[in-house]
This record gives structure tokens, C-alpha cells and sequence, in this order.
């Protein structure tokens, strides 16, 4: 259960931030309302995750994977495209996160 929390709070993040852009400065109402309620879904979800997962490790597989995740989404989303250097970057992030899940003791599996 720990990890679908951490997969609620990820989403949740995702798309709060993606409807960040869109609220436009918080100018449009229902953007800005899918924000506030998407980043205290998403900080709610990552608070049960941190009952049995290290805070350093929730927060760094939520981080990583929401990096991506929103790299995908300005992408498809909004036309923004990615240069090669940011591309290594975050299969860089992803390799983290894998090599944490994978071999770290840390990890609660």
C-alpha cells in the first residue's frame, strides 16, 4: 500500500503542476482549483507514505518520477521539447530512482 500512496501522490503532483500552466498565474479559476486541490491530494498521499518509507526515499523516487513524468506532459501537453543534455539529465533521474528500488536496503519493498 505504501508505493500506491506514492503513485497517488506522484499523479496528484503531476497534475497539479500541469494545470500551474494552465491557471495562468492563478487568473483562470477552475486551473487554479485543480491545483490547490491536486497538491494537497498529492502532499496528503505523500504523508501516508512516509509512515513506513524513509522521508530521503519517498522524496526522491516523487521528485524523480514527477520530473519525467511532467517532462512528458509539457511535451505532449504543450509542444515544449527537450534538448539532448535535458533528456540524459532525466534518464539520469530515472537510473536514481531505479538503482534506489533495486538495491537499496533503505528502500521498503
Amino acid at each position: 500500500m505504501n508505493y500506491a500512496y506514492l503513485f497517488a501522490a506522484i499523479i496528484s503532483e503531476v497534475i497539479a503542476t500541469s494545470a500551474l500552466k494552465a491557471a495562468e498565474g492563478f487568473s483562470r479559476f477552475w486551473p487554479s482549483v485543480i491545483v490547490i486541490v491536486g497538491y494537497g491530494l498529492a502532499f496528503y498521499c505523500l504523508s501516508l507514505t512516509m509512515r513506513t518509507i524513509p522521508i530521503g526515499i519517498a522524496y526522491a523516487i516523487w521528485s524523480g518520477v514527477g520530473i519525467v513524468l511532467i517532462a512528458l506532459v509539457g511535451l505532449l501537453l504543450y509542444r515544449q521539447s527537450l534538448d539532448l543534455p535535458a533528456i540524459i539529465g532525466m534518464a539520469l533521474i530515472l537510473a536514481g530512482v531505479l538503482i534506489i528500488n533495486v538495491f537499496s536496503k533503505t528502500a521498503v519493498h
